[in-house]
């Protein structure tokens, strides 16, 4: 076989020909990294130990003569897991697991292994930790089923001779960074290895029906490690979203072929392991006396999931020629906007003030309903004026100051009437839809045009602190 050097960006996955500082598709620093390439196994004409490479194809078939597969779901015996996936797993279907060290994946996965054994046959390779560490966590968090084998390996003609020996029904790989390709050049972890590892146990998981859990670093930036093409050919990417710092773990589904994408999932770990949590209002929102200001609740949205979510801001002045911005668990730039609609239309001076916003919890929502709570927020800590802790605000905020409208607002103001909530500021368009719904939430909804209503509504009464 011809063998050629190229040099490959660890970033993006972009080969040139030779060595650079910066690559020049994703524009990264000191990424390029020499790796041998095969041009025989490069073009699918390579061999693992002697042996063709697992074939996955079909021939030519007309659409509606193609048989549909039946997607039958195989319910883990999480909840939290369960629903995210839409209702369970399928055959043959490959799952990337990634997140920070430390997280919870491995832990994770010895818990899906054990409820998993009973329905067949699980592998669980290791090549980070050898079978006593395995087994020492899994008697730990009491995942020891009969069905369960463990495998320390690294090499992939290896793993894929035990797959076929063993044939099981699940197959667990703790880490796809530490597995080399015995005929692909390059040392383990980089893209070309990560790239073509998972490739080959994607073709022996599909031509078999089997379950693959593929478990992921992720870089510092927090996406995933390796090529993006890593994302591309598995069926579903579930991420960690919290850091390990702290006990609760938020799991979100960012791609989901055989189920709705943008699900996230709550678990919080304890020394049996990651244990699911169904009252999420107790971990985002904090107790409150009504005399804070700087606080205001919303419920975002996650998927199909309301989540009762506590925005807290700071508004102080400033001793620099310019003032701090500075946003936790939301985004910056929209923040800035969010402030800049504020001095616009509620006449708030914040040129001389450093403002500091954060999302209680560690949660990074990315729902657009935050931003009234965000308004709120600010406005309540530069006011000194403390929101009534019974209200939530939920609502879109535009350029103009208007409120727009958000989608499943019923069910956010149910949930935030279970959690204890009276009232609420709602976009004033959505409030005619909700006279015979207000009456099931439990809670009364006041309607508001713009910003300049719903500071009007919420801050006439609030007292000033002193």
């Amino acid at each position: 076989m011809k063998l050629k050097a190229v040099y490959r960006c660890q970033e993006c996955g972009y080969a040139a020909p030779k060595w650079a500082g910066q690559c020049s598709d994703c524009s990264a620093w000191n990424t390029l990294v020499e790796e041998a390439v095969s041009v025989a196994t490069a073009s699918g004409g390579g061999r693992v130990s002697g042996r063709p490479l697992t074939d996955f194809s079909s021939e030519v078939v007309a659409l509606k003569d193609a048989a549909s597969d039946r997607q039958e779901r195989i319910a883990v015996g999480l909840e939290e897991l369960d629903r995210m996936l839409g209702g369970g797993l399928v055959d043959g279907q490959v799952l990337l697991l990634a997140g920070p060290p430390g997280i919870g994946k491995s832990t994770l996965m010895l818990q899906i292994a054990d409820r998993l054994a009973a329905w067949g046959r699980v592998l669980y390779v290791t090549g980070e930790e050898s079978p006593g560490q395995v087994s020492g966590r899994a008697k730990r968090i009491g995942a020891c089923a009969d069905g369960i084998f463990l495998l320390a390996e690294t090499n992939l003609a290896k793993i894929l001779d035990a797959i076929e020996t063993k044939d099981p029904k699940v197959v667990v790989l703790d880490s796809i960074q530490t597995v080399y390709h015995p005929e692909w050049g390059g040392s383990p972890g980089t893209v070309g290895q990560v790239r073509e590892c998972a490739a080959e146990l994607l073709r022996a998981a599909k031509k078999a029906g089997r379950i693959l859990f593929v478990l992921g670093h992720v870089t510092k930036e927090g996406s995933v490690a390796g090529p993006k093409v890593l994302e591309h050919i598995v069926d579903t990417v579930l991420q960690f979203d919290a850091d390990a710092s702290r006990s609760l773990r938020v799991l979100r589904a960012s791609k989901n072929r055989f189920g709705p994408s943008s699900e996230i999932g709550l678990f919080e770990m304890r020394e049996e392991g990651l244990v699911e949590v169904g009252d999420a209002a107790s971990h985002f929102v904090e107790e409150s006396d009504g005399t804070g200001s700087g606080r205001a609740v919303t419920v975002a949205l996650e998927g199909s999931r309301p989540i009762l979510t506590e925005v807290q801001a700071l508004v102080s002045p400033t001793r620099y020629p310019l003032p701090r911005r500075m946003a936790t668990g939301l985004d910056l730039n929209r923040v800035q906007v969010l402030l800049a609609a504020l001095e616009k239309h509620c006449g708030v001076r914040l040129e001389n003030r450093d403002v500091f916003v954060n999302v209680a919890g560690g949660l990074r929502p990315r729902d657009p309903a935050l931003d009234l709570a965000v308004c709120m927020a600010v406005l309540s800590s530069a006011e000194d004026a403390p929101l009534s802790p019974d209200w939530v605000f939920i609502g879109e905020v535009g350029l103009l100051g208007k409120i727009g409208r958000v989608s499943s607002l019923e069910a956010r103001l149910r949930e935030a009437g279970r959690a204890g909530f009276k009232r609420a500021v709602v976009p004033a368009a959505a409030l005619r839809g909700l006279v015979r719904g207000a009456r099931k939430t439990g809670i009364t909804a006041a309607g508001a045009a713009d910003l300049a209503a719903a500071a009007a509504a919420c801050l006439q009464d609030a007292p000033k602190e002193n």
